[in-house]
This record gives C-alpha cells, structure tokens and sequence, in this order.
C-alpha cells in the first residue's frame, strides 16, 4: 500500500493510497488508543471512491462511531481507466437507456463482469489495510454496498471470510442468488418499494437467498435513487452491534 496525499476535515483523516494499480481512500479517526474495525465501501455504477455518498457515509461511520472506511475505484470508474471492452459495454447500456428498452439484463451482465475483477482487489486491498497497525490483521471488517456495490459485495462476501457483516440493496437477480446462498453473516437489505429500475420481487428473492440467520429487510418508498438518510444511520447502528464499536456520537 502506498500512500499518495493526507487531508484532515471534522475529525477525519483522508489518505489516498493505491495497491498495485487500484486507487483507494481510507477514512480513520483523527486520534485512537488502538486498532479499530473497519467497513469497506463499494460505490455505485457510474461513481468513484469520494462520491458524495461514500464521503458522508465514511465521515458518519469515523466520527460517531469511531470506525475506519475504506473505498477503492470499481474497474473503469474514477481514476482508473476504461479499455476497450469497458467502454463497449457502457455503450450497450446507453443505447438502451436512450430507446427506452429494459437495462436489467445489460446491468446483471455488468455487474458479474466488473465482479469478476473487483473481488480479488478488494482481497488485496484488505490484505494491505490489515498490515496497517491501526487496523490490524485481528480487526472486525463489515461490508457496505447498494446498487452497483451489491453486485460486487455479494460476490466477494460470499468468498471472503474476513467479512462478518454486511449492507446490501437497491438490486436483485437470479445471477446473485448462488453467491448469497453461500453467505451466513448479519445481512442488512434496502430496498426501495417503488423502484423503477429493479423488478421489486428480484429484491425479495435476494433477499431471501441469504443464508444468513440474522437478516433484515428494510422496505422504503420511493425510487432507484431516493434510499432515505436515516438508513446511513441505520447502517452505522448495524455495524456498531456487530463490529463491536462504540457510538461517540453525542446524545
């Protein structure tokens, strides 16, 4: 891990780092008697590591609860570059928003194609956020991702046994539903009632592959992109009970 640039906002430190050719922000408490846990972050489609949700919900996990958050650019987002294939498969998808077709099966194939690259990164990047001293190879690591970050963080939850908690949502597909069969951990699912991108009942049946015990879906009204801010709370509140930390929030 190298580290590129460090910035400090609101108790936060911000460093940028890069493992290998995959670019990342890590978000740590500005002090610390110790080791803390730590959330990893996927961003949605079309995003990058610092875009205005993942920065609000970093800060809101580092400051009332004293995590650390980890983001990295998804393959083709941010700064790293698109190839060729990349840019082929934004085109299908644009061509399609443009007439009006559905994008479902363009966005499940997406997904699965960029999982295929972002899961063994995200392991990498976990390996090198672990060698850090304040975060440790023994610390408890959640995972955070809608929409886009579903169709990654699933995958990778599935196969990473690091990972003991996790938030999901705003996507739903066959293609997913082997991966979470697969996982066991506290699952947290969004999902928005009225969504006019997601079949509401591919949702369900993801939600309902999770093998995990202790799941809780969290049904919203409205649209793709209106999730509510209470859920960034909601989702600090899930990680606190099963990362162990402690709300330094004040009352």
């Amino acid at each position: 891990m190298n580290f590129t640039a460090e910035t400090s906002l609101n108790g936060v430190i911000e460093r940028d780092f890069t493992v290998g050719e995959v670019p990342g922000v890590l978000f740590s408490p500005r002090s610390g008697s110790g080791p803390a846990s730590l959330v990893l972050m996927a961003h949605s489609g079309g995003q990058h590591k610092r875009a205005p949700g993942i920065v609000g919900r970093a800060h809101h996990f580092v400051t009332g609860y004293g995590f650390h958050a980890a983001a990295i650019d998804a393959p083709g987002h941010g700064d790293r570059p698109r190839t060729t294939e990349d840019e082929q498969r934004i085109a299908v998808l644009r061509r399609a928003q443009a007439a009006g077709e559905p994008i479902g099966p363009i966005i499940v194939e997406l997904h699965t194609y960029l999982a295929e690259r972002a899961v063994p990164e995200w392991q990498v990047t976990l390996d090198a956020l672990q060698e850090l001293p304040q975060i440790g190879a023994d610390g408890r690591v959640g995972f955070w991702g809608i929409m886009q970050g579903t169709g990654i963080g699933v995958p990778l939850t599935a196969v990473e046994p690091r990972i003991i908690a996790a938030v999901f949502g705003c996507l739903g597909h066959e293609s997913l539903v082997e991966a979470a069969a697969q996982i066991t951990v506290p699952i947290e699912f969004l999902l928005q009632w009225d969504d006019e991108l997601l079949d509401r009942r591919s949702g369900l049946a993801l939600f309902d592959a999770f093998a995990s015990k202790e799941k809780t879906l969290h049904a919203n009204a409205g649209g793709h992109f209106e999730v509510p801010r209470f859920e960034v709370d909601s989702a600090a509140r899930f990680f606190a009970r099963h990362l162990g930390q402690v709300d330094t929030s004040p009352a």
